[in-house]
């Protein structure tokens, strides 16, 4: 390995690949290439984290084209590359400031630089990467010390795409949204059990999305592994965790997952989203060069094919802005195919502990063993929506929350000037919901079942109209058809419309019951078939509910979702500000 310039070696690479720095040196690293590269470098600060230190982006071209403004003038394909979203797992920082040194000294891809632009976040969790140790991540071969898996705030990052909570994420998707980069890469370092494969990269649009992006997604994950494995890699085309916890005969599946994940979020924007995953139990040195070569791969394939790739990505978002798109798969599950897979493990055993009273299992890797476990490699949707044909109005109670995150994520609205007295929209009303009972990321899930129905009700003038002609029409249902499971329904962001706030006395439903028993036969009907249901007719509070819910007092807003579709835009619209 050649001798690079002191400022821009990476403790990492100093130490034979034993540690990593601290977060100051991945900030002087990126302050360092465009002194060392005039006009083929530029370093950016997205931000600043909680804890006040700035988030920095390294943008290198070998033709200077080193601005989002600048790419899209000349239609250039953009790649951007993150490290550290979970900053223990941090082979992404020092694999990319290696390679782009590396490039940006000739020594690798060559001619890649000029027709396409990297966008480098050496690390993404930056206030995690200074909650420095040595005993963050037991199961993973070094670095010596390394950062932690979530934020200051104790959040997790990649599950924070959808629900943009985290600040770091409200950055991150704001430089999204200007790069517009055609593919998004996220790196990480598994968890799990051991074996040979060294990583895995899922990509998607693959077995999922357009047919079109899928179709080039499948060629550009081939020609990848490819190439890695002409490195001597093992890659996996899918996250290598079995289907059952610490039992290798359960198999694996392919899955994609929803947009709450960084690959996910980024494939519904009709892009390419890829999830890179060293081994944790292979060497810090091993799994950086891995990341590196995958890096490295992706460049030089998106140097080669960008024009095709942006052409098909372009005629995706035609399809979106022109109000094509009808439909929109919220959830995808595995076919009832399977088949057979010989994959590279270890020598096991797996049986009872008198410790935890479970299945417990041991790995002998001085023994490779070729494991033949089923894998599920297909998909079919799960969970299909129709959409509107105009878009989704907000109400204007909750505008205030939700215009930043429609404008983090990109996605085009406008405010209502005056107030809607009676429209026509579709509304969701739910009683048949459930609070979840593991608050998640600091969110009480909720799960509200219904259906659209049509309806009269009032829009107030400062409700938020969401078109879904529109460029990012996927993200936009994922966030506002209820049964999504990223929906700001489902993050709990509405759980005060879900509790009853109101009630009657049991002395005034008693009366009313008798009277609505004996002169409304269809009640007394319902009522008896109800107390059919043993555990119905021993609950008091369940049959008096009964009646209440037919009082002309009920509040009839009571699991009402503040969020309508309308076939139409509503009018009185302005730009949102």
């Amino acid at each position: 390995m050649s001798q690079a310039p002191p400022s821009l070696t990476s403790l990492s690479e100093q130490s034979g690949w034993k540690r990593t720095g601290r977060y100051a040196e991945a900030e002087s690293l990126c302050r360092a290439f465009p002194k060392a590269f005039p006009g083929r470098a530029r370093c950016d600060t997205l931000g600043l984290s909680p804890e006040g230190r700035p988030l920095v982006a390294l943008v290198v071209s070998q033709d200077g084209t080193l601005t989002a403004d600048a790419a899209r003038r000349k239609q250039r394909p953009v790649v951007f590359f993150q490290g550290g979203i979970h900053a223990g797992e941090i082979d992404g920082k020092d694999a990319g400031y290696w390679l782009l040194r590396d490039a940006l000294q000739g020594k690798v891809l060559p001619g890649a630089l000029q027709g396409v632009t990297a966008v480098f976040v050496p690390v993404f969790n930056v206030d995690g990467h200074e909650r420095f140790g040595p005993n963050h991540r037991p199961n993973q071969v070094g670095p010596e010390e390394m950062g932690f898996r979530t934020t200051a705030q104790n959040l997790n990052l990649n599950r924070d795409y959808a629900k943009v909570d985290a600040p770091e994420m409200a950055l991150v998707l704001k430089a999204l949204a200007a790069w517009d980069p055609l593919v998004y890469v996220d790196l990480h370092v598994t968890d799990g059990a051991r074996f040979e494969p060294d990583v895995s990269v899922s990509l998607e649009p693959q077995k999922a999305g357009p047919p079109a992006l899928a179709a080039l997604g499948l060629k550009l994950r081939e020609e990848l592994f490819a190439g890695l494995t002409a490195q001597g890699h093992q890659p996996l085309s899918f996250y290598p965790s079995f289907v059952k916890d610490d039992d290798p005969t359960s198999g694996f599946t392919y899955g994609v997952p929803p947009p709450r994940f960084s690959h996910g979020y980024w494939s519904i924007h009709h892009r390419f989203g890829v999830l890179v995953e060293t081994h944790s139990w292979k060497t810090y040195a091993q799994r950086v060069k891995a990341t590196r070569d995958v890096m490295e791969g992706l460049l030089r394939l998106v140097a080669r094919d960008g024009a095709a790739l942006q052409a098909a990505v372009k005629a995706e978002d035609l399809k979106a802005t022109s109000g094509q798109v009808r439909e929109v798969v919220l959830g995808w599950e595995n076919t009832p195919k399977r088949e057979t897979l010989q994959f590279k493990g270890y020598a096991y055993e797996r049986g009872p502990s008198d410790i935890s009273g479970q299945a417990w299992i041991r790995y002998d890797d001085t023994k490779p063993q070729t494991w033949t476990v089923p894998f599920a490699p297909d998909l079919q949707p799960a969970l299909t929506v129709t959409l509107p044909t105009g878009g989704y109005v907000v109400s204007a109670a909750h505008a205030a929350w939700v215009a930043p995150k429609l404008t983090a994520h990109g996605i085009a609205f406008q405010r209502l000037t005056r107030a809607v007295p009676a429209a026509k929209v579709e509304s969701f009303l739910s009683r048949d919901l459930q609070f979840r009972e593991q608050s998640s990321e600091g969110h009480q899930g909720l799960t509200a079942k219904g259906a659209w129905k049509p309806d009269t009700q009032g829009l107030p003038a400062g409700s938020l109209y969401v078109p879904v002609a529109q460029k990012n029409v996927q993200l936009v249902a994922h966030l506002f058809e209820p049964s999504g499971p990223d929906s700001f329904l489902s993050w709990g962001f509405f759980n005060a419309h879900f509790e009853q706030k109101e009630y009657i006395e049991d002395y005034v439903v008693e009366p009313f019951a008798r009277e609505l028993l004996a002169k409304d036969p269809a009640v007394k009907a319902a009522f008896q078939e109800r107390l059919k249901d043993p555990a119905f007719a021993k609950d008091p509070r369940a049959r008096l509910r009964f009646f209440a819910e037919r009082h002309p007092a009920w509040d009839e807003r009571f699991g009402l979702y503040p969020v309508y579709r309308v076939a139409s835009a509503p009018e009185g619209l302005a730009p949102a500000k």
